[in-house]
């Protein structure tokens, strides 16, 4: 199944700004609206149902402000749902998802199956995260209407496939939305991922880096400085492969090469303490991460800025 046209003629560029965790916000993912590709956010950046809520209602308003102005709606913004059996607000973020008549939805973490007979009732689009060919084949089996393929090159929690085989060994058997994340530096990759059969890219790290995104100023700096061989893979801080920058893991006063056995930090834990200024906030608060595309950030642009310049990348790589 092709991206429906009534949502492709909504879009500049057949994108996604990447649901990033206490990175994407209502100014982040609102701005990717109104410049033509979808915003998404993870509801678990928000602390309460009641703040998700407040989100939403800002997305939605700003929405219909945008086509008063111009006439025409902009893209969607895009919930990010875990799903996993250990999130105690999966039905009640799934509630307010619904309340707010989102378009399209991500499940991450888990299956889609609790969640997706409510959001396909509403009319909604479903997008499930994947990381392995098993769980697209599973994914698929669900129900949903496109699977996001994890490839080894996205930032934070990460897959370990190749992008090139992994599209291809989805494509034999998934005629529905395909969506490659990981890697997305520029329109050539965008456009390069379209040519390989996608439908649809996530870009993440590049978005990062901009005026809109809820990332303190050192990890923007931090991002404008790296580059590739400073994305270091490991499972020392969540448990799972997480691309992480290694600038960071040294400020932090710890060896990149001698990092604690899997899972000894919880940075999820750690971060959430010091978001709410407990005095015991862990030193490894500031440990960030970023994907393969880290090399492309020169520079710290607004939202609308970095999508006209992918743009006009997009659209000489097609030109070719």
């Amino acid at each position: 199944m092709p991206l429906p046209p009534s949502l492709q003629a909504r879009l500049r560029l057949p994108l996604i700004a990447a649901p990033m965790f206490l990175v994407s916000g209502p100014a982040l993912v609102t701005a990717a609206c109104r410049s033509g590709v979808i915003g998404a956010f993870p509801t678990a950046n928000c602390r309460t149902v009641e703040e998700l809520d407040g989100w939403l209602a800002v997305m939605a308003d700003d929405a219909r402000r945008a086509a008063d102005e111009t006439g025409s709606a902009p893209a969607p913004f895009c919930p990010n749902l875990i799903v996993h059996r250990s999130n105690p607000r999966v039905a009640d973020d799934l509630a307010a998802v619904l309340r707010h008549r989102a378009e399209i939805v991500i499940t991450s973490v888990g299956s889609p199956e609790p969640v997706l007979k409510p959001l396909k009732d509403a009319g909604c689009l479903v997008l499930a995260d994947v990381a392995s060919v098993r769980h697209a084949e599973k994914a698929a089996a669900a129900g949903v209407d496109g699977l996001v393929l994890l490839t080894a090159g996205a930032g934070g929690q990460t897959g370990w496939a190749n992008p090139f085989a992994f599209v291809r060994a989805v494509r034999a058997f998934w005629p529905g939305l395909v969506v490659m994340a990981g890697g997305m530096a520029d329109g050539h990759a965008i456009a390069a991922a379209e040519t390989l059969g996608c439908d649809l890219a996530y870009m993440g790290t590049k978005f990062i880096a901009t005026r809109e995104s809820l990332a303190k100023d050192g990890y923007k700096d931090m991002l404008v400085r790296s580059r590739l061989d400073d994305v270091l893979l490991t499972r020392a801080f969540t448990g799972l492969e997480t691309n992480m920058l290694r600038p960071s893991i040294v400020a932090a006063g710890l060896d990149p090469d001698n990092l604690p056995v899997r899972g000894a930090i919880d940075i999820a834990k750690d971060i959430n303490a010091a978001e709410r200024d407990r005095p015991d906030a862990k030193r490894w608060k500031d440990i960030w991460s970023a994907g393969h595309a880290v090399s492309g950030v020169a520079d710290v642009p607004s939202v609308a800025d970095l999508v006209a310049r992918t743009e006009a990348e997009y659209r000489a790589a097609r030109g070719r």
